[in-house]
């Protein structure tokens, strides 16, 4: 299977006016991520844009979706022709959808820059202090909890970083190997999201750094799936830069 990466020109504005027409804008304003989720998959069919994420500069209402899909943009403007809703082409323009084959296979030992923004949480398989099992709570709270659960969270901020490269790296699952000294958390947030009917505040975090491809098919793998949780929302999207060089300006 031929991956495409596919970039779709989006404005903030248009999209949270198509969610308050569904009812998803709040006082605390709108989770994008759901609002793409529903966006694509009734304009697309469900996970054809998937992994997808969504990049706007700081005070900016344009942005670029990008996302992995498994057919090209023909077949994409074809289905979104025959299945969208006019309000959903009001949102996103098909004629400004650009996409790039990605690499037909991939090379053991190729090394590989990447700029990724996951959502670092842990599904308990037992409890862990006030927290029943099945919860997901935050892979650095679920760490102090674990080993230090006489010491507060914020007094351990300076270890986030450390606990999160070590989740970071548990989920490329074999496929790549994390170059550490290159690898960093650039930045981290808590963030709002709504699932359902709910919503709830997590961790948001985004890495820039460097790995090696240990598995060249479950890279592949990974590649289209995305890493981590939450990847039908804009979480989990390796987007691929050269290695050892910063995220470039945007």
């Amino acid at each position: 299977m031929t991956l495409h990466l596919i970039r779709l020109p989006l404005r903030l504005s248009h999209l949270a006016r198509w969610a308050a027409t569904r009812g998803w804008v709040q006082r605390h304003g709108f989770d994008e991520g759901r609002a793409l989720h529903h966006l694509l998959a009734e304009t697309f069919g469900i996970a054809a844009l998937q992994p997808f994420r969504l990049l706007v500069p700081p005070r900016k209402d344009i942005g670029n979706l990008y996302a992995y899909a498994s057919v090209p943009a023909a077949s994409l403007r074809d289905t979104a022709q025959t299945i969208a809703l006019p309000e959903h082409l009001g949102v996103l323009d098909l004629a400004r959808l650009e996409e790039k084959p990605m690499p037909a296979a991939w090379v053991s030992g190729q090394r590989l820059g990447f700029d990724l923004t996951t959502r670092p949480v842990r599904r308990l398989n037992a409890p862990l202090g006030v927290f029943a099992k099945g919860a997901e709570i935050d892979a650095f709270l679920a760490h102090v909890l674990r080993n230090h659960p006489d010491r507060a969270p914020e007094t351990q901020e300076a270890s986030r970083e450390a606990v999160y490269v070590d989740w970071l790296s548990e989920r490329l699952d074999g496929a790549a190997r994390l170059e550490r000294d290159r690898s960093r958390l650039a930045q981290f947030c808590r963030r709002r999201v709504a699932r359902g009917g709910t919503a709830s505040e997590g961790p948001e975090a985004t890495f820039h750094g460097t790995l090696e491809i240990a598995d060249p098919v479950r890279f592949a793998d990974l590649l289209a799936r995305g890493v981590g949780r939450h990847r039908a929302y804009g979480y989990g999207m390796l987007l691929l830069r050269a290695p050892n060089r910063p995220s470039p300006e945007r």
